[in-house]
């Protein structure tokens, strides 16, 4: 391919091709998954040409709709700006049909086959990909169902499964337990939608494609790594759901832990999947359990002006609930590249702002003719406003010898402004149909994941006595976490007048 200034880039994917005619059938089409991310992400595809040839998309649910009621529910969360796009989805809806049915009955199921019979008539080749927005108490029922009624007799066939995989490692090997009598792990497709974020998907290429950074990639240079999640919003009315699984399992466990594998993982032999993933893997199993005394939790509170609800006030959340909103702690990955390292994790609902980022600051230059000078940084932003920073000292411009912080910029709306970044969910959605699973979460790689968190959630769990601090909705989060950064070797340097966001100073953690 051709960058804006014409330099030839070397792709570094896989040629995997796509397989025509081939059916999409997603299961829970009239859920929100599937209306607020599935179906745009599928007719993204279509729009820019990605998907098979003869491609048909099929939903299946157990609500009762015809189709005009359920394409009135595709439409209803995909945006038509101009007259061309209402037209492609006019197009796109017609690709679309719908069947009804039960989770556990065959007879529903073989009506889901015949179904897809009918679409696949004349076809010497038959390819089905299941994509499963379910929750996760109907994974196992559902999928001996496609196997035993659904398979295709002559073709490939693909699993997509949504998160959560469990929760803990008990519940996660029971999972995969059930899954695995019935597929093969090439035709299981775990999905991360972090793992399909353009930023993620370049933690390889800037790690690996530059060698100025590989040279300080590791213990002697870097001082700490801080993963940041951020949203500004609470649960908003779904705080029983979220009051099942907290912001460890939701966030924490799966989408920050994967960004760390591929922050601290060693360069892979090549860029297919089995090698991406093992490095991963190896990432993990050197990484110890998290201890509580590296951890602080919290709950938000009403907002200081009074016009935000606690997360107690959501009529669906228990009034004597300690579920965690917010969570800030360190894991280490005991290898030669990192021993000693604090990766510190942070994720929070009714935050300040919504901000995802990779904070990597190195250790401080040596002391002399220097005295108190700000250390370097790489931000990597994830989202939103995708960029990647490098703060850096530099001369102040005049006859004096005094130091400035600036930064080395890349920003993507102004560098790639002529480019679109795909969403997550079609990035991974042409991934399965492809059958790259680079940027799906393994069988292994799940379970070493759990084990690093479950001996946490369960001290959690278990001790009644340990409640959450509780921290104003639209705040920064709990008062103490200033204090608890700074405990593991972060330094905060306010440089006046310096373009990025500032942070504030609180008092001591009080630590789990």
């Amino acid at each position: 391919m051709a960058s804006r200034s014409g330099t030839v880039i070397a792709d570094a994917s896989a040629p995997l091709e796509l397989k025509e005619n081939t059916v999409i059938v997603v299961l829970g089409a009239s859920g929100d998954l599937a209306k607020k991310k599935t179906y745009p992400a599928l007719f993204g595809l279509y729009r820019n040409q990605f998907l098979p040839k003869d491609i048909r998309i099929v939903g299946y649910a157990r609500t009762k709709m015809d189709q005009e009621e359920y394409l009135r529910r595709v439409r209803s969360y995909i945006k038509t700006p101009t007259p061309e796009i209402e037209q492609q989805l006019d197009e796109f809806c017609r690709l679309c049909t719908y069947v009804s049915g039960q989770y556990d009955k065959d007879e529903s199921f073989l009506a889901l086959t015949q179904h897809m019979e009918e679409l696949e008539k004349g076809r010497p080749e038959t390819h089905r990909l299941f994509y499963m927005a379910l929750p996760p108490s109907v994974f196992a029922v559902v999928s001996q169902h496609l196997k035993r009624c659904c398979y295709p007799t002559k073709g490939i066939c693909r699993v997509i499964v949504e998160k959560p995989f469990g929760k803990d490692l008990a519940s996660s090997r029971e999972l995969q337990a059930s899954l695995a009598p019935d597929w093969k792990e090439d035709e299981l497709y775990r999905i991360d939608h972090y793992l399909g974020k353009e930023m993620v998907k370049n933690l390889l290429i800037l790690r690996f494609g530059n060698s100025f950074m590989g040279a300080t990639w590791h213990r002697h240079h870097i001082d700490n790594v801080q993963i940041t999640f951020k949203e500004p919003f609470g649960t908003e009315g779904r705080g029983g759901y979220f009051d099942e699984f907290g912001i460890i399992r939701d966030v924490m466990q799966n989408h920050l832990l994967q960004v760390l594998t591929l922050l601290a993982m060693e360069r892979p032999v090549s860029f297919s999947a089995e090698d991406i993933r093992d490095e991963k893997v190896r990432v993990l199993r050197a990484m110890a359990p998290i201890e509580p005394k590296d951890v602080i939790i919290g709950q938000y509170g009403r907002s200081l002006d009074g016009t935000k609800p606690s997360y107690k006030e959501d009529d669906t959340v228990p009034k004597d609930s300690r579920c965690p909103t917010f969570c800030a702690l360190v894991a280490y990955v005991k290898n030669e590249r990192w021993d000693g390292v604090p990766f510190i994790m942070k994720a929070g609902k009714a935050l300040n702002e919504q901000k995802t980022e990779i904070r990597i600051q190195f250790k401080d230059v040596t002391s002399g003719i220097f005295k108190d000078i700000p250390r370097n940084e790489l931000v990597i932003r994830i989202q939103p406003n995708e960029s990647v920073y490098l703060k850096m000292n530099s001369k102040l411009p005049g006859l004096s010898m005094q130091t400035v912080v600036t930064e080395l910029d890349l920003t993507y709306r102004r560098r790639f402004s002529d480019l679109k970044i795909p969403e997550a969910y079609e990035s991974l959605i042409l991934d399965g149909l492809k059958g790259d699973h680079s940027n799906f979460v393994r069988d292994d790689e799940l379970d070493a994941s759990w084990r690093i968190f479950t001996p946490l959630l369960h001290y959690l769990d278990d001790n009644k006595d340990i409640t959450p601090m509780e921290y104003p909705y639209g705040s920064r989060g709990p008062a103490v976490l200033d204090d608890f950064t700074a405990s593991y070797g972060y330094r905060f340097f306010d440089a006046s007048g310096y373009q990025w966001p500032t942070t504030s100073a609180a008092p001591i953690p009080n630590k789990l």
